[in-house]
């Protein structure tokens, strides 16, 4: 077995690679300075108040107003408004809702046809909000290699292929020649071409954007204003938030993995770290030392993969493939540096690209990722149905986040539509277990995972085990 990544601990070359990089979301600090939303203050009226001002709450506050003009809708966040999951991610924005075809068809076969259109109309939707809301968040659509790297692998493209095709999608297997053509990389051996319903943006243009959308569409937002409870009020909720408070007819929960005034989500959602390294940019030189001129998000077809891009100017995002649990699942600023991880992430970063050797990085970065045992967006309810939450997009939120919105707030009207009457919709997933068996069983998954990536893709007694209850994930 070729084994691609080095066996020996990252040295002292891969960690100068990234010295001096800014610990910080590169799509954060790429925004223009502007000033705060105002912190709330005081006692505030609205019909909607929406917890969370990333993705899912900043559609839902849009979905909202598009709705009814009339409506009163605020927002609360506790920073400010993308500094979450939605400002730290990859920009990788896929049209599946079920975190790809395999995935949902373990778990919801009848409905993946369904499942499938809805996200296409969601995925359209999105790209057509872009352009109506006048937000520029570097949208493309060169679609996205997966790339293999042992041979055993290359199978599997092939069923994934098939698959996609049985569904409409547009796929292609690339050879090793044909794939080194494309991204010159030593290490591929094969890839597959999807080249329908995924795009890249800019994560932290999108999220202020919405913001900047939501606010001249009317919507009261406030920043730095974390919310402590929420309680009945009448025929309505409460929100209470250290210098206020808002009193509202119901409120929509879109807190990711970050801890949640409704307690219920944390027994659906872990917090799972990822870790990230953005280059510097490349001159002439180096992009053609590397070729991909169509600008393909790439990853790679393992258990523990990595997944990379090109920004606009030309940079290379490179994370994943470590995914970090901590026992009581605590997210913190403190946890955004993890220098174990960013040595792996640069050693394998020029395994990948050798010629890439004295680029730099000048960005590097962490944030936590809203596990759920289904690996997608799941719902729930609290106060008698007068708050309801999405939550669980497990890294692949960034489209999936505008559909979610716009079904708990379908979820909060009590609208019927064919989306809420989907048992993907009406069913959670299976509970993740209380401490200390949940960190005991996120680690020996980890593990595992692992392990079959060193033994050819064989999975073993506990990664069968969890086939077989359905809450298997190979990627």
């Amino acid at each position: 077995m070729s084994y691609p990544w080095p066996r020996s601990r990252p040295g002292g070359a891969a960690r100068s690679a990234y010295a001096g990089a800014a610990v910080r979301s590169f799509w954060l600090d790429d925004l223009p300075a502007r000033d705060p939303e105002p912190r709330l203050e005081g006692v505030v009226e609205a019909d909607l108040c929406v917890v969370g001002g990333g993705f899912t709450g900043l559609w839902a506050a849009l979905h909202a107003v598009r709705d009814d003009p009339s409506r009163r809708v605020v927002v609360v966040e506790a920073s400010r408004c993308g500094e979450g999951a939605s400002g730290r991610n990859g920009g990788f924005l896929d049209a599946s809702l079920t975190h790809g075809l395999g995935n949902g068809l373990s778990r919801f076969p009848r409905e993946m046809r369904t499942l499938e259109r809805l996200g296409a109309e969601n995925f359209a939707g999105l790209r057509d909000d872009l352009q109506r809301l006048e937000i520029d968040a570097e949208f493309e659509q060169p679609g996205f290699l997966t790339v293999a790297l042992e041979e055993h692998e290359l199978e599997g493209l092939d069923e994934a292929a098939e698959l996609a095709r049985e569904y409409g999608g547009d796929a292609v297997v690339l050879s090793g020649e044909e794939i080194r053509a494309q991204v010159r990389s030593p290490i591929y051996v094969g890839g597959l071409w999807t080249r329908g319903g995924t795009a890249l943006v800019h994560p932290g243009k999108l999220v202020d954007g919405l913001r900047r959308a939501a606010v001249q569409a009317g919507v009261r937002v406030y920043e730095h204003s974390p919310v402590h409870r929420l309680e009945r009020d009448r025929a309505g909720v409460r929100v209470a938030c250290a210098t206020g408070a808002v009193r509202c007819r119901g409120a929509v929960v879109g807190t990711s993995a970050y801890p949640s005034p409704v307690r219920a989500i944390g027994r659906y959602v872990a917090p799972v770290y990822d870790y990230v390294l953005m280059t510097e940019p490349l001159d002439d030189e180096r992009m053609e030392s590397i070729g991909w001129r169509e600008r393909q998000g790439i990853d790679d077809d393992a258990n523990q993969f990595h997944y990379y891009r090109l920004s606009r100017d030309r940079r290379i995002l490179f994370g994943g493939y470590d995914a970090v649990y901590r026992y009581g699942g605590p997210v913190a600023d403190r946890l955004d540096d993890h220098d174990a991880t960013f040595a792996r992430l640069s050693q394998h970063f020029f395994t990948v690209f050798p010629q890439l050797e004295g680029v730099r990085f000048t960005h590097r970065w962490g944030g936590a990722i809203d596990t759920c045992s289904r690996f997608s967006v799941c719902f729930g309810r609290a106060l008698g149905g007068r708050v309801v939450w999405a939550a669980g997009y497990t890294g692949l939120g960034v489209g999936a986040t505008r559909w979610g919105a716009r079904v708990a707030l379908d979820l909060l009207d009590q609208r019927d539509t064919e989306a809420t009457r989907l048992s993907f919709v009406r069913h959670r997933p299976v509970p993740f277990p209380p401490e200390p068996l949940r960190s005991a069983v996120i680690q020996l998954t980890r593990n595992r995972l692992a392990a079959a990536d060193r033994r050819e893709g064989r999975r073993g007694v506990w990664l069968g085990a969890l086939d077989r209850l359905g809450l298997g994930f190979d990627s």
